[in-house]
């Protein structure tokens, strides 16, 4: 009888994974740990950043920053860890691929990281789901950081690089066949802050500390244009985008797309979307994968985003990061999921110092409730308010006391979901408690939609450290009336830095939210910022030489009000 119960669970269990065609953002996968000593200081925590994807025979392979390994996946929701290290044996010991460029030549799939030195091979394998490798050069003559290399239409190979806060990006073209570069790096584009405001460095882009970076080039070719993307200003930001310059040639000139930031996310609970790739899936489709920003145990604590993407009629290429944090379909885009516990009431088993409960819920992913342990039974409540539709839930954990550094084999969450409509008298909504793999943003598509008003998290076991959360977040839909339609909303542009402005409004009564949108055209509003629990905001990413135009929605766990109408700021 054991067995066959056990038969049943593992049976409901696959196909559960089976029918989830959904995804939120940050991406569910088994972060390795920061490797590095001394970047752990204020704690170990997991970390990545500078996401390649490629479509390599029909299945999706994804390198990032340190990892010790890649990951490849059939769907982009399923991802499957290989683990290797790429480096040679000479180098420090938590050493591993950075910022590595990772693209398809022929049959094979290349892969190089970044190096200042010529001791770094390229990599090559024509089956790299059975982590088989050569290497295609024993080392790279010219080096280089934040490396990308493109294959054009015509079969010539580029190469281009470049990571200062002084220098631009370099472009050089490659020998394909001997894998030499070609002539010299030539300029590609450096950075022009005093025009485009979002370039600016600091949360505030006021050039506190240091001045931009410009760093993690990647092409796109598209209808015959060239698109070289780059990340900027810094990676510990909420404003960390990628922007795009486009030519005609594969090494320039360049000229700055009049959309800019491309992919850009400077507020909702997980920010920042720069330092990324852009890719097509199977059908065609395209995708623009970045990095996401944490940045509390060490600046460079990261996470990752996938975002949809394209290109306009008139070749405009652009992103899609509005409810970028909510579940997403992956044919059909934003679900209509609303967030249901945004700063409501929540109950705990115990609590660690200053790791308050309502951090789980407050939207802010560099926030988070802890447990006094990490023992089982430790547990977290939250109080949607009323009965509501549920549809998901988002677990993210935060790393209270981690032990690890580097990638770990092993390690997993273990926990159960209860859900309840008066407080009282609970059922099981979600068992992982034979749950065996590692899952720091774990995002579970509910089979079926439940009503309820309170959800449960029982911790069953951690991987390491105390049982913490940065969000427990419930998606699905309230029974209420959507918000009201923003009134009088004020665009305030002056001429003393038409780089900024500052944006205000009246509050909306039954608004937890404000879905800002702004872009380059009244049918371009490509960029959108996700502003909670306040009626303005300092927007000082614009182009000082064009006129913007501007729209807001207000959000409430019911849905979305009306777009205001679209203006127009000279």
């Amino acid at each position: 009888m054991k067995r066959i119960l056990f038969g049943i669970w593992l049976l409901l269990t696959v196909l559960h994974t089976q029918a989830q065609h959904t995804y939120c953002n940050p991406m569910n996968l088994d972060y390795g740990y920061c490797p590095i000593p001394n970047f752990t200081t204020w704690g170990k925590h997991r970390a990545t950043a500078d996401p390649v994807i490629v479509n390599y025979k029909g299945e999706f392979y994804l390198f990032s920053t340190n990892q010790w390994g890649y990951w490849w996946s059939k769907d982009l929701t399923d991802w499957h860890f290989i683990s290797r290290k790429f480096l040679k044996p000479w180098h420090h010991t938590y050493d591993e691929l950075c910022a590595p460029a990772v693209w398809v030549m022929g049959d094979s799939l290349l892969v190089f990281g970044s190096t200042y030195t010529k001791n770094f091979p390229i990599w090559m394998s024509t089956n790299p789901k059975a982590n088989q490798w050569k290497e295609a050069v024993d080392s790279f003559a010219i080096g280089g950081w934040d490396p990308d290399f493109f294959l054009d239409d015509d079969g010539r190979l580029y190469m281009y690089n470049g990571s200062s806060n002084r220098y631009p990006l370099y472009g050089v073209e490659i020998d394909r066949k001997t894998l030499l570069p070609v002539g010299t790096r030539k300029e590609m584009y450096l950075l022009e802050q005093d025009r485009y405001g979002w370039q600016r460095f600091g949360e505030y882009m006021d050039n506190t500390f240091l001045d931009p970076f410009i760093e993690g080039a990647w092409m796109t070719k598209h209808n015959g244009k060239y698109y070289l993307q780059y990340g900027a200003p810094g990676t510990e930001f909420s404003g960390y985008a990628d922007g795009v310059v486009v030519g005609d040639n594969p090494l320039g000139p360049f000229r700055p797309q009049p959309h800019n930031p491309l992919s850009y996310k400077p507020g909702g609970f997980a920010r920042g979307a720069g330092h990324g790739s852009t890719f097509q899936d199977n059908d065609g489709k395209w995708w623009h994968v970045s990095t996401m920003v944490i940045s509390v145990k060490n600046n460079f604590e990261r996470r990752l985003g996938l975002w949809p993407a394209g290109f306009d009629k008139d070749g405009v290429m652009y992103c899609n990061t509005a409810f970028g944090d909510y579940p997403h379909d992956l044919k059909q885009g934003f679900t209509g999921w609303m967030l249901l516990n945004y700063n409501k009431p929540v109950s705990v088993s115990s609590t660690l110092g200053g790791y308050l409960p309502n951090y789980a819920v407050d939207e802010n992913i560099k926030t988070y409730w802890s447990a006094a342990t990490g023992n089982s039974g430790e547990w977290i409540q939250t109080d949607l308010g009323d009965v509501s539709t549920v549809n998901a839930i988002q677990v993210n954990y935060a790393d209270q006391d981690a032990e690890f550094m580097g990638k770990q084999e092993g390690i997993y969450h273990q926990y159960k979901l209860y859900h309840s409509k008066d407080g009282k008298k609970w059922q099981l909504l979600v068992d992982k408690s034979r749950n065996k793999t590692d899952v720091p943003h774990d995002y579970i598509e509910l089979p079926q939609p439940v009503e309820t008003r309170f959800i449960r998290l029982e911790n069953i076991h951690m991987p390491t450290g105390k049982f913490a959360v940065s969000g427990l977040r419930v998606f699905g839909k309230g029974h209420g009336a959507v918000p009201d339609t923003v009134k009088n909303f004020y665009v305030l542009r002056t001429e003393k830095d038409k780089r900024s402005a500052w944006l205000k409004w009246p509050p909306v009564d039954n608004a937890y939210a404000y879905n800002i949108y702004v872009g380059i055209a009244p049918d371009k509003l490509y960029s959108c910022i996700m502003v909670h629990s306040q009626n303005d905001y300092y927007f000082k990413g614009m182009d000082s030489h064009l006129p913007y135009y501007f729209c807001i929605e207000a959000i409430n766990e019911n849905g979305v009000s009306k777009r205001t109408a679209v203006m127009k700021v000279e």
